[in-house]
């Protein structure tokens, strides 16, 4: 993969993903990558979307609809999904690593690492329910 080639799809992709905080589907980016390309094709979203996973630039969410979202921020953090609306945010925490040690006490192979993600309803929904 280190020979792979430049392509401007992906660099709008990318430089969209890395100016967002919130994580998109493969929609969203599209509808905004054709912004600027108006003739880049969903599917060239997808197949680059799975490179830039593949090569560590970009990480994959899987949502409570059944759609995938991305995130630019590759380093560990944790996730707040909203049950009502099912968006994705970013949520601030101290590490929680020490959860590794834990898992490695009850399980005989070698934990490496998690993906943690919290559930509930978020504070505009929260709101919402409440006005």
């Amino acid at each position: 993969m280190a020979n792979t080639k430049y392509s401007r799809q992906r660099e709008a992709i990318a430089t969209y993903l890395s100016q967002t905080k919130e994580h998109p589907t493969a929609d969203t980016i599209y509808m905004n990558i054709r912004k600027t390309l108006p003739n880049v094709s969903l599917g060239t979203i997808y197949r680059n979307l799975n490179l830039l996973v593949e090569k560590g630039e970009v990480i994959k969410i899987s949502g409570t609809d059944g759609s995938d979202h991305y995130d630019f921020n590759t380093d560990p953090h944790y996730h707040f999904v909203c049950n009502k609306c099912k968006s994705i945010t970013d949520i601030e925490l101290e590490s929680i690593d020490h959860i590794n040690t834990m898992a490695n006490e009850k399980f005989p192979g070698k934990v490496e690492g998690h993906v943690t993600y919290f559930y509930g309803i978020c504070a505009d929904c929260d709101k919402e329910c409440n006005e």
